[in-house]
């Protein structure tokens, strides 16, 4: 079985519009706080609401893709995710955007919903071809700050989530226009999926790896790029959320070499990979807290710092589908529920982080789950080198 260029390019774009809005809020928190007369803290709890929404969702509603045809389920969440994000748009309180941010994060899931299903629908290169549709989310994910900066500071950042609804809409009909249906991988009822998703996490000690490898590494992510709006808005730059949002630029590019990792993983090479990623995650950190101060190295850190978290994603995404492709939805939420939670504790750590210390100890933090994700990649290798089941 194969994928056209054409098929893998609707389902990285959809995946990327998707997974997108669980970031939109991050470079325009400040606007967001203005908009309802609170501290940008307290606005920072939007971004992590989403991510939490995005945890759920994954372990919730993912999974069912082993159960019911996945296109009918891509395209129940997408209707979801519509509503949701018109909700936001139009919100009138604090609690009512504070539950639509939730709701995002839970209907952004759908492009967990589509890397399994690319899995399933190849059987040669599917490293390469799920390195594709993941790099699409990583653009999705990086572009979202230059998009949403850009939007709320010529618009609005209300009109950020009314466009999102539009473009969903757009990659929602593609989807059901173009995709063969994929056979049914469980027969069993809900509880009963749920209950075999927890059991791939013990079947496969390489899963355990990678899923605390992704949570370390998203974490750090995550605690990066929401404590970056605050230093930059603050009073050393004073960047406005559109100037902000541009920083993503620079990691959109950097996640185009994502698919060189998959191809790694292809050959087996999945251990040195993750070893060069991580290294260079802990190297852009060292730059951001020497030379804070410094916009060019901050440039240089945001690329490098992307380049290091998305080629360990990459790369463990390429890895866990080769473990069992009858169960490649379950594994997937498992690998995916680990990263998510790891994003938004990260997130959630660092504005605690920043609170209480300033960038400085923010970054401290980011440095601590990085050389924890290192550590663990050298603690694993036997399993890069086994992928067998206990």
């Amino acid at each position: 079985m194969y994928l056209t260029k054409k098929q893998i390019a609707i389902m990285a774009v959809t995946a990327g519009i998707a997974v997108a809005n669980v970031y939109y809020s991050q470079p325009i928190l400040t606007a967001i706080a203005y908009t309802y007369h609170i501290a940008p803290e307290k606005a920072g709890v939007i971004s992590v609401l989403s991510q939490i929404g995005y945890g759920l969702g994954l372990f919730f509603l993912t999974p069912v893709g082993d159960m019911i045809e996945r296109k009918k389920l891509i395209l129940y969440l997408q209707a979801g995710l519509i509503a949701s994000l018109l909700i936001m748009a139009l919100a009138t309180n604090l609690w009512l955007l504070y539950a639509s941010s939730f709701l995002i994060g839970v209907f952004s899931v759908v492009a967990q919903v589509i890397l399994p299903m690319a899995a399933s629908l190849v059987t040669e290169n599917k490293g390469k071809v799920v390195s594709l549709i993941f790099t699409g989310i990583l653009v999705g994910i990086l572009m979202a700050r230059v998009f949403s900066g850009l939007v709320a500071g010529w618009l609005g950042w209300q009109y950020v989530y009314g466009i999102s609804a539009g473009l969903v809409l757009c990659t929602a009909i593609l989807m059901q226009t173009d995709f063969r249906a994929v056979p049914n991988r469980f027969n069993g009822n809900y509880p009963d999926l749920l209950k075999s998703t927890i059991t791939q996490l013990g079947r496969f000690p390489l899963l355990r790896r990678t899923a605390l490898t992704g949570m370390l590494a998203f974490g750090t992510f995550s605690a990066f790029w929401v404590v970056l709006t605050f230093h930059l808005s603050g009073p050393d730059f004073r960047y406005s959320a559109s100037q902000i949002g541009l920083f993503g630029l620079l990691a959109a590019a950097s996640a185009l070499i994502a698919p060189l990792f998959g191809k790694l993983a292809d050959k087996g090479s999945s251990f040195r990979s993750l070893l060069f990623s991580t290294g260079i995650t802990l190297f852009s950190i060292l730059l951001l807290k020497q030379f804070d101060q410094s916009v060019a190295a901050i440039w240089v850190a945001v690329i490098l710092l992307d380049i290091g978290v998305q080629a360990t994603q990459v790369t463990n995404i390429a890895v866990i589908y080769t473990l069992d492709h009858t169960a490649n939805s379950r594994i997937n939420t498992v690998y995916m529920t680990s990263y998510i939670i790891g994003g938004a504790l990260g997130a959630y750590a660092a504005i605690l982080c920043y609170e209480w210390g300033g960038w400085q100890l923010a970054t401290t933090l980011m440095g601590t789950l990085g050389v924890l994700a290192a550590v663990n990649v050298v603690l694993a290798k036997r399993h890069y080198a086994l992928k067998v089941a206990v």
